[in-house]
């Protein structure tokens, strides 16, 4: 679409930013809050836990690799008719899993839902990108946030009523209380009708000069390198999340009563409820930070922090207390890579086709949801701080790449853009977004 010389209304931004960040609260428990019903399925079905996992591993997994293409029909429909439809998907979803009797019922509720939280998720982080241009990594860890916080004023509601009720209630009710709240929000989102106005100051982070289309980013070794680290660091907090519940039980700290600054709970509720928070805080805050002291020293900071987190839980996890701090520190930080990934991947490869790009390396989400049931396996085997220890390594390594390896060769490759722009008689990249 071709914005016009004409301002946007100031409130405009701000109006479609909270529409997606409470679209993005919605679908937030289909990851989240699943740790609560493992147990209770297992308990009702016997399936095993490996095999209920795997559900959440193809909801991942469907969620996270259809974004690029949510993402063309976005550019092309507008995201209120995606929107639209992801809130179909996901009472659809929870519906599904209500009535599951078998784990293919299971596995299908979780096609639905990856298939409708996807939509709800690209849409909103594009849209956002297309509003704030020149605020990409606030406007993307804003977004994110809703995602990451959503469950916390969910959970405990969540938690009781399984417990009351059953999980298949839960799922039915929840799932379709979300879907309607999506379903009215998505009436308010469009993309930017005219201009955005630039802020008094631009950023003066290192910004690409060359617009890379999708097929070009893809044969970039920097890429890779950000791709690599995305599943390192991904994987060891999607094996949290979707495993905290089982790990709880198993350290036997679940039902552990803890109290922290007046608030009482067991360990496990009060555990997901500062997961969610701390998660949620930590996007835009990391986002913030990052456009301040640079991409790479941030992420050196936050993989750095959440090895010692998880050292900490693999030396004293049993200990409820720590249980639960660690684990709230550990999400702290964790969830920075959904805004600083992809403001990261904009700065690297241009604006016009940052939504796209952005898209391919959110894929990464959907590899590193491949571990999550192979953490099942090792802990069987070996234990659960065998699993932590292997975290540990992998955001130790990540921590390591990204301020040695990632941020020399990045600004070697950043650099070159200025020549291939002075060289090319295409235009260099635009300050607009794309739409």
């Amino acid at each position: 679409m071709q914005a016009t010389v004409k301002a946007t209304r100031p409130w405009e931004p701000w109006v479609q930013l909270a529409c997606g960040v409470l679209c993005m609260a919605m679908i937030a428990n289909l990851q989240y809050g699943w740790t609560l019903f493992v147990d209770p399925i297992d308990a009702k079905h016997q399936w095993g836990r490996a095999a209920i996992q795997t559900a959440f591993t193809i909801f991942v997994l469907t969620e996270t690799w259809l974004v690029p293409v949510e993402a063309w029909f976005v550019d092309r429909y507008g995201p209120r008719i995606v929107i639209t439809f992801g809130g179909f998907m996901i009472a659809l979803s929870w519906i599904t899993n209500a009535y599951a009797s078998s784990l293919a019922m299971l596995y299908a509720g979780a096609i639905f839902g990856g298939i409708g939280a996807g939509s709800i998720y690209g849409t909103c982080v594009g849209n956002a990108l297309k509003w704030f241009p020149y605020r990409r990594g606030l406007a993307a860890g804003a977004t994110a946030a809703g995602f990451g916080a959503g469950a916390a004023i969910t959970v405990v509601p969540i938690a009781n009523m399984i417990a009351a009720s059953g999980y298949e209630s839960a799922f039915l009710y929840f799932g379709i209380g979300q879907g309607i709240v999506v379903l009215v929000l998505a009436q308010f989102l469009y993309p930017p009708r005219n201009k955005i106005a630039p802020p008094k100051k631009l950023s003066s982070l290192p910004q690409s000069k060359v617009d890379y289309q999708p097929s070009q980013t893809l044969g970039k070794p920097v890429f890779w390198l950000l791709y690599l680290m995305f599943v390192m660091v991904a994987s060891g907090g999607l094996m949290a999340a979707a495993q905290i519940g089982p790990i709880a039980h198993d350290l036997g700290v679940a039902n552990t009563p803890v109290s922290i600054m007046g608030i009482s709970a067991a360990a496990l509720t009060l555990a997901i409820s500062l997961d969610r928070i701390f998660d949620g805080f930590g996007r835009p805050m990391f986002g913030y930070v990052s456009d301040r002291i640079g991409r790479e020293n941030t992420m050196f900071i936050a993989f750095g922090t959440a090895a010692v987190m998880l050292l900490i839980l693999v030396f004293h996890g049993s200990n409820p207390l720590v249980f639960v701090i660690a684990t709230a520190c550990f999400f702290g930080v964790f969830g920075e890579i959904y805004s600083l990934f992809p403001a990261t991947c904009g700065d690297t490869f241009g604006s016009k086709f940052a939504a796209t790009n952005a898209g391919m390396l959110y894929t990464a989400k959907g590899t590193a949801a491949l571990l999550v049931p192979i953490a099942s396996v090792i802990a069987a085997a070996y234990g659960w701080y065998a699993v932590f220890a292997v975290a540990v390594g992998l955001n130790a390594v990540a921590a390591l790449l990204a301020l040695f390896v990632l941020k020399p060769l990045r600004a070697r490759f950043i650099a070159q853009t200025a020549t291939e722009a002075a060289a090319s008689p295409v235009p260099a990249a635009s300050s607009q977004p794309a739409h």
